[in-house]
């Protein structure tokens, strides 16, 4: 089965939460398993990475900033 993650990094930008939820879902809908790493880069590094389904990305849209959060991470 294929993976794929998602992460955000650096500030917030309007769209943020839309763009995850369309990418969970078309990946979903092509077969992938999906994960979401919580505090970008950082939560990569420390292992913050859990699955992702539509139920997980089904309300975020209304909301701001980015669910899965955003932090820099000066290494990268």
């Amino acid at each position: 089965m294929k993976r794929i993650a998602v992460l955000t990094s650096g500030g917030d930008a309007p769209g943020m939460n839309a763009a995850i939820r369309a990418v969970v879902r078309q990946a979903i809908s092509e077969g992938m398993e999906v994960f979401g790493i919580y505090d970008g880069y950082a939560g990569m590094v420390a292992g913050e990475i859990y699955p992702l389904d539509a139920a997980s990305v089904g309300d975020i849209i209304s909301r701001g900033g980015t669910f899965l959060h955003s932090a820099r991470y000066p290494e990268f």
